[in-house]
């Protein structure tokens, strides 16, 4: 039987972006029409990616907008990220992009596994604000996976999670092959 594998995933985001769709669309297969503002929620779910079997913790977290401050708890302890956007809301591409940033700074600056996703990918192109194009560039200059989708229509939402789970052990496992540490 092989070893189940813990993982813990930080969805971050601007408000009312999808998060809470995406997480409750891949864990209970279900879309919600509606629910209440997050204010901070965990699923968990066992996710078998090629042979290993993970146990995936998912933390749904409240919105975020430029001026929050990311509390330890998003940092310590967690393996990768999922920032969503909604391809609707320039605005919510934008915060993401603070987001990031804040991210980079609060972990020291070292590599981080992270999945940028433009999500409501299922709405009309004349509501669109973000192209596809610009989702793209932003996740390569971040290193990042980048994913388009649609929790309405499940579209790509087991994929992020699947993709995350990869980035973490490419991250991991390029990390420790650059970085040889010897004790004396």
């Amino acid at each position: 039987m092989p070893l189940v594998r813990y993982r813990k995933v930080v969805l971050l985001g601007y408000r009312a972006v999808g998060k809470t769709s995406l997480a409750h669309q891949f864990v209970e297969g279900k879309f919600l029409d509606s629910y209440d503002p997050t204010v901070e929620s965990t699923y968990s779910k066992m996710v078998v990616v090629g042979k290993d079997e993970f146990h995936l913790q998912l933390v749904d977290t409240a919105g975020q907008d430029e001026y929050t401050i990311l509390p330890h708890s998003f940092v310590i302890g967690i393996h990768g990220y999922v920032l969503v956007y909604s391809v609707t809301s320039l605005r919510s591409f934008q915060v993401v992009k603070t987001l990031h940033n804040k991210l980079y700074e609060s972990r020291g600056k070292t590599r981080m596994p992270v999945v940028l996703v433009g999500n409501k990918a299922d709405l009309s192109l004349q509501s669109r604000e973000v192209k596809t194009d610009e989702g793209r560039k932003l996740a390569e200059s971040w290193g990042a996976i980048f994913l388009e989708s649609s929790a309405k229509e499940s579209q790509g939402t087991q994929g992020i999670f699947t993709k995350i789970i990869e980035e973490i052990d490419r991250v991991d496992n390029s990390y420790s092959r650059e970085h040889h540490c010897h004790l004396m």
